[in-house]
């Protein structure tokens, strides 16, 4: 059966009350939470973006039971690999073996705030490796020194480290970054509920296989709310970024960049993408297309902060018994 999680989406709530959302979560029966890593909302109606790795700290000591997981941090640009090393690594003893690192490649949205500029997404896949090698090894709790394409490690050592390890999930999507990135991972992330991404992952020489031990974990936006009349405007009106595809997310710089090009976004083209409403049947139905595809765990969004609370309050525990029903 799928592990069913909780979105901290930093983007649309302050960190106070993610803290006690991600309480609430746990206490419903969430499996895991994962938190966005960002530098800015993607549009200025969400309005938030703390700063995630201090949000899982609180996290990690608000809460006992749920996994954590950042979904996704890019350790290339705004971080520096040795850096994610060290806190991951200090959020995996806070977390008492909970943590897993989620790493991607990144957006243009929260990368090019440091002024270091965009890469082709080929460069940014090998910078992510190299980032993966550097953390890996720094995580051993030994003195590395790297010399390598993109990073420079000098006489830098993690004093303290889990004795279990920090698991590593890589966000990954066509044949080329699961061929590069697949065997540098523990686990899959995918945002997509495509069988064939789980089959060339599995196909990939070195790769962890999913089913066998390794996760493949996806998530999906939901909005709920007392009307779909409601929740269609709202998601229009907070997630219409959602319609360019990833392609396209990448790349935009700024909240203005993604304003503009979902200005002819309209609300039906939304609610396509996303169920709208209070049919928990509908969720099911759009979040069953990740365990149909082979996907082991799904986080769902509840997207904006207007109906949060009563969706953890009400609407959770009824929609996780009918998705545990209804998965293989």
């Amino acid at each position: 059966m799928s592990n069913l999680g909780y979105t901290l989406m930093t983007e649309q709530s302050g960190p106070r009350e993610l803290v006690g959302y991600a309480v609430d979560a746990e206490r419903v029966g969430f499996d895991f939470a994962v938190s966005s890593d960002h530098y800015s909302p993607w549009l200025t109606e969400q309005g938030h973006a703390p700063y995630a790795w201090t949000l899982l700290g609180a996290v990690a000591q608000a809460t006992e039971r749920m996994g954590l997981m950042t979904y996704v941090t890019c350790p290339t640009l705004r971080y520096h690999p040795a850096v994610v090393a060290q806190k991951s690594a200090t959020l995996q003893l806070l977390a008492e073996g909970r943590f897993t690192l989620g790493l991607g490649s990144g957006e243009n949205l929260n990368e090019h705030v440091v002024g270091a500029g965009w890469p082709t997404i080929g460069v940014r896949q090998r910078m992510l490796a190299e980032a993966v090698e550097v953390i890996r090894a720094l995580h051993t709790g030994d003195l590395v020194d790297y010399h390598g394409e993109h990073f420079e490690v000098d006489s830098a050592r993690v004093w303290d480290v889990p004795d279990e390890g920090v698991e590593l999930a890589i966000a990954v999507s066509g044949e080329r970054s699961i061929t590069e990135l697949a065997p540098l991972a523990d686990h899959l992330v995918a945002v997509a509920p495509e069988a064939e991404i789980l089959e060339t992952w599995n196909a990939t020489p070195g790769a962890p296989q999913i089913g066998a031990g390794a996760r493949a974990i996806g998530q999906i936006p939901v909005c709920w709310a007392p009307s779909a009349e409601d929740a269609t405007a709202y998601a229009h009106e907070q997630f219409r970024w959602f319609a360019g595809g990833w392609q396209v997310n990448a790349d935009l710089p700024t909240p203005y960049g993604f304003s503009g090009a979902t200005q002819f976004v309209r609300p039906e083209d939304v609610a396509a993408q996303i169920p709208c409403g209070p049919d928990l049947d509908a969720i099911v139905e759009a979040v069953g297309a990740y365990w149909e595809a082979g996907f082991t765990d799904v986080a769902l969004v509840q997207v904006g902060d207007r109906w949060q609370q009563q969706f953890l309050d009400e609407v959770a525990a009824p929609l996780l018994d009918k998705l545990r029903a209804a998965a293989p």
